[in-house]
């Protein structure tokens, strides 16, 4: 395994949720974070900024840039990468956090929400791993890591919810696809998806509501495996799943992560598994 202090990774969707909890994880070891979102002023629903971010990144021990950007837009996300190399002086990782959810069928599914979750999920993957890919090439360990499900063409997954389904299972494919195209580069490409829900903004306010959270594990530990992974190299076109994965790392603690401690009831599997 190879060791991630001084290495540069761009994290889309940091300001909160997985997307930050991957980011102090990774800074932790001493790498540099770029954190790349919309939230530069705080929210009144939603806690945390870039900014919040970076603060805490460097807290942990790592160096942080916080670049407010849209990943709908490719000329933000250019600016961001060239923001990062200017800084950083080039780049490892890419993770792919960033994403618009909406579990509505096609009747109930706006054109412009529609267009919404397969800017910000499927087609974001494509740009901003293609802006990052000429320092990747670069990089003695690359990775681009997109939080997405494994395909599952049981009916169940697209029937209720479709448009966001197949926007996710775009981000997938878009990784295999890449996985072997970037391969004679050395550059891994991976998905990572939990199985059970993670308590975070998406499931308190577009899934289950609050009480929801207590059948939830935290952010981290998406964020420990993540971590594994981007230590590893050679390991490419897998789409891997927190928990079996960290269990071949060696984890075996698993009830430290509940979201609540003190309850002892159901966490509930994630919706496609």
């Amino acid at each position: 395994m190879l060791a991630l202090k001084d290495k540069t990774y761009i994290i889309t969707g940091a300001s909160r949720g997985i997307g930050r909890a991957i980011a102090l994880r990774l800074a932790g070891a001493g790498a540099n974070i770029v954190v790349a979102a919309k939230s530069l002023r705080p929210h009144p629903k939603l806690e945390g900024t870039i900014l919040d971010t970076v603060k805490q990144v460097e807290a942990a021990g790592g160096r942080g840039l916080a670049v407010k950007t849209d990943v709908r837009f490719a000329a933000e996300i250019e600016a961001m990468v060239e923001q990062t190399v200017n800084t950083f002086g080039g780049i490892d990782g890419l993770i792919n956090n960033a994403g618009a959810i909406s579990l509505t069928g096609v009747e109930k599914t706006t054109a412009k929400l529609f267009d919404r979750m397969h800017q910000v999920n499927t087609r974001a993957v494509f740009l901003c791993s293609q802006a990052v890919l000429p320092y990747l090439k670069k990089s003695d360990n690359p990775h681009i890591l997109s939080l997405s499900p494994p395909v599952n063409l049981d009916v169940k997954w697209l029937k209720d919810y479709s448009p966001y389904t197949v926007s996710k299972y775009g981000m997938t494919m878009l990784s295999l696809g890449m996985a072997a195209e970037f391969e004679p580069h050395g550059i891994a490409v991976n998905t990572l998806w939990p199985v059970t829900l993670i308590a975070t903004a998406a499931i308190e306010f577009a899934v289950g509501g609050r009480e929801m959270l207590d059948h939830c594990r935290k952010a981290d530990i998406m964020a420990d495996a993540a971590f594994e992974i981007l230590q590893r190299s050679g390991l490419t076109g897998q789409c891997l799943l927190d928990e079996p994965f960290l269990k071949k790392c060696g984890y075996s603690d698993f009830d430290s992560y509940a979201y609540n401690q003190s309850y002892k009831g159901k966490i509930y599997p994630d919706i496609f598994l």
